[in-house]
Formats: C-alpha cells, structure tokens, sequence
C-alpha cells in the first residue's frame, strides 16, 4: 500500500481542475483454489493481483482510471489525465486525512492460504468417490474450494482514510445423472467468511447424497406443466428471485437514472404486508458481508420493505449526487479496474409467522420449488424468467411427484404483492452477483414462501 504522502499528491493532482471530489482505492489480493472432477485435479492455481484505482467527480459527472502498475509517476500521471477529462464547474476542497482506520469483517481460526492444497483435494475427493459408487446413475461429481484475502485501501479528499480486509472460502460439489442421455445435476455451494475451519466442519458426505438424490429423483422425474398457478419458493437460494427481480430495482445503479419501476416509490407499498425485507451487509461470517464499503464508509442493516412498505434504497455516492440522498454503505466493485457502484451484499425477505406445514397444508394444487437455477430479468420493467432445479407439485396440501423443466415467469413487483404466505424458516445461501463493477459475492436468502399466483413454464409429458 501506499503511503498517505503519495496518496495526497495522488489526490492534489487529481483536483488540479475541476473535480469536487477525488478517491483514490488500492488493493491487494491473493487467492488460491482447487477444482476436481471424477476425483480428478483439473485446475490448481495461486493467484496474486495488486492495483490502483483513481475516480474523480463534478457533480454528476465521473471519471475513472486505473492500473495495476503502482509505480507512483505512473499513477499521478494517469491522475492528471483524469483531471483533463473531468468537467465540472468548480474546483472542490482537500480536506485534511484523518487517521487510518483498519476493519475487517471475517472470524478466522485457520488461515485457508496456509493449507496445503493436498489437503484440499483430499477432502473433495472423498465426495467424488463416495458419488460415483452411489448410484449407477451419478456420471459425474465435480469439486472445487475456492478461498482469497483481499486488502482495500480507500483515501479521499474527505479526509477519509480506511484500509479494509476481507477473507472468504468456498466450497462447491455437484453430482450429475444420466439417464437416457438425459441429465440433471444436484449441487451445494456454500460460502463464508470463516476460516478453514468452516471445511473440516462441513458434512461433506450427507451434503454429497443430497446432491445424489436430488440428481435422481429429476433425471427420473416427469415434466412440469404449463400454466398460471400457486408457486412454492423453498427457503435459502429461493431468495434468488427477490434478489434478481426486485433487489436490482432498489439499487441507486437503476433508482438514480430512473431505470428502476421502483423510482420515487419510498413510502409507497410495493409488497404484500406481510413481506419485509433487509440488507445486511454485517451477519458476522456470512459470505456477503463486509466492515468497509469500497468507498470507505461503514457497513450497514438496510432495511429495504417494512410490512410490504418501501423504506429505504441502495445508495452509492454517485447515486447519492443523483438522487439528492446519502450514501448507505452499500458501495461495492470487483476490484480496483472497476468504479464503484450500489450492490447488494445479504439480501433477504425475513421471517414469517408461518409454519412450513402449514403453507404446503394450505395449497391445494400447485408448484414446490426446493431448488432455484439461473435467470434474467429487466430492472426498467420488472419482466423476469428463472429455471427451477428441482420442484414437486402439490395436490390436495401434499407434495406430490417430483417435476422438472420448470420456469418461473412474471414481474418482480407483481410477485411481491402476491406473495400470501411468509414461513419461519430464514435461510441464507451464497451466491456471486454480476453487475456494472464486476462480480461480487453476495449472499440470498428467504423463508419458505407462498405466491399465489405465478407463470409456470413446462411441458406435459
């Protein structure tokens, strides 16, 4: 890292014209990880990446540098480029750095860069052979455990003056089937900001059969029909369509530029009234979390929806200026050759007061959704359309046979007004979020929910 003396004339250079503001973000990262299949390494890699970002802003207007060469001539040279390009009115203020203030957000008892690699592929090749003498069915496991320490530097000419690190692991197993050349896979890939010690304490072996039998059961399963119906969310990556469909749209990225169906609607009732929703960027541990946002402001627990009620958005500083607001701690980039934006770090729908039991009990015929694929979805219109990975119908407030080939389709504010029923059983799962400042972890999460009315597309047969 640099020290504050050169950041400063980073930053004299960078408001030589007529910038209001100047950030300079530093950043140090090493990872390491081990990917497997059919017990098999096929990739073992140690990585180390170090840079330099520098943005500079006039009002609404923004600029941003970078590079990975550190060298101080090279960065005011870049700095002083920016200066040129910026156009602003006035010339903005240095204010005098305050103190470092290092934070970090992770609760680690064994440093996963100091384990062995050997030692890694050792535990996931247990899940492989236990797979392929399962199931005749099971063709193929693949493993993989991922972990990095990243070290941010934010400086800027509010004084601010924050170093934040942050460490992570992951751990990844799916099985595949194959019947008839058909396939269908299970998987888990749970993430957090523990230590090795969140490996050796993982039920590697029960979560290996879950992803066996879920495998199975859709590789032999019929398919879905087509049509408007009751819909099931099952809790944890269930939360992934509140995630897509209306977490995006709460993003000052979408809110500022008034791409969001969720503009000018704070106080306004956008949800079903028994639907609230957070952000919550400090759980200690969880994979999305973090002390520091990547513009140096403290972490925070957003509470986005109060009782189906907009509260509050997801602001970054630029979304700020923007929109006439502040900054909510909410600023997040892949790393230093992104400008920052507003992102999600944990984002969920919280409990209910319903029982699991209760809500299945109560649906005479419909769709259960235990597991949530992939998706896409339009922040301007809400228009959404996700896979599901493994589903059963319900008939008669019973599951019933398990379906594949299900998608869901409809818009993101039309599902949250229609969601009926709310369960006690919060769960969060991680994920890895795509957006304009790269992909950042994030975790998803939910209740079992109930929306009365979703799109199903499938087909008879």
């Amino acid at each position: 890292m640099f020290n504050d003396s050169d950041c400063q004339r980073i930053l004299e250079q960078a408001m030589s014209t007529t910038a209001d503001f100047a950030e300079v973000f530093q950043e140090v990262t090493e990872s390491k990880s081990v990917s497997l299949l059919n017990g098999q390494v096929i990739r073992a890699a140690t990585g180390f990446d170090s840079g330099t970002g520098i943005r500079l802003l006039a009002g609404t207007n923004s600029v941003y540098v970078y590079s990975s060469d550190n060298d101080i001539e090279v960065l005011l040279k870049l700095a002083k480029e920016a200066a040129a390009a910026i156009k602003g009115q006035d010339k903005g203020r240095i204010e005098a750095l305050k103190e470092l203030c290092s934070t970090s957000k992770a609760t680690i008892e064994i440093d996963p860069m100091s384990v062995p690699k050997k030692d890694m592929v050792d535990f996931l090749r247990k899940s492989s052979d236990f797979a392929l003498s399962y199931d005749p069915l099971i063709t193929q496991v693949a493993g993989g455990i991922a972990t990095s320490v990243r070290t941010a530097k934010v400086i800027n000419t509010r004084g601010v003056n924050v170093e934040d690190t942050t460490r992570r692991i992951r751990l990844s197993v799916e099985a595949i089937a194959t019947k008839d050349n058909e396939k269908q896979s299970g998987r888990v890939a749970p993430g957090t900001m523990r230590g090795y010690e969140f490996i050796n304490e993982y039920p590697l072996i029960e979560k290996t059969q879950e992803c066996c039998d879920t495998a199975i059961r859709m590789v032999n399963a019929g398919y879905a029909p087509s049509a408007k119906m009751p819909v099931i969310l099952g809790n944890g990556f269930g939360g992934v369509i509140f995630h897509e469909a209306c977490g995006h749209a709460l993003e000052a990225t979408a809110v500022g530029i008034k791409n969001s169906y969720f503009t000018d609607m704070l106080g306004q009732q956008i949800a079903s009234s028994i639907v609230s929703a957070r952000d919550n960027a400090i759980i200690d541990g969880e994979w999305g979390s973090y002390a520091t946002d990547d513009e140096g402001n403290t972490s925070s627990d957003l509470l986005l929806i109060e009782n189906g009620i907009l509260k509050n958005y997801m602001i970054d500083e630029l979304g700020a200026r923007r929109m006439n607001s502040k900054p909510t701690g909410c600023s997040r980039r892949q790393n230093y050759s992104y400008a920052p934006t507003s992102r999600m770090s944990n984002t969920y729908i919280c409990n209910g007061e319903s029982e699991v039991k209760d809500i299945i009990a109560n649906t005479e015929y419909g769709l259960y959704c235990t597991q949530m694929g992939g998706g896409s979805v339009d922040t301007s219109t809400g228009d959404f359309n996700f896979a599901v990975n493994e589903a059963f119908m319900v008939r008669n407030g019973k599951i019933a046979e398990p379906v594949r080939g299900a998608t869901l389709i409809g818009k993101g504010q039309e599902i949250l007004k229609n969601i009926d029923m709310v369960g006690n059983d919060l769960k969060l799962s991680a994920g890895m979020c795509g957006s304009m400042s790269g992909n950042v972890p994030v975790t998803v999460g939910q209740p079992t929910i109930r929306v009365s009315s979703i799109l199903v597309g499938g087909r008879e047969g």
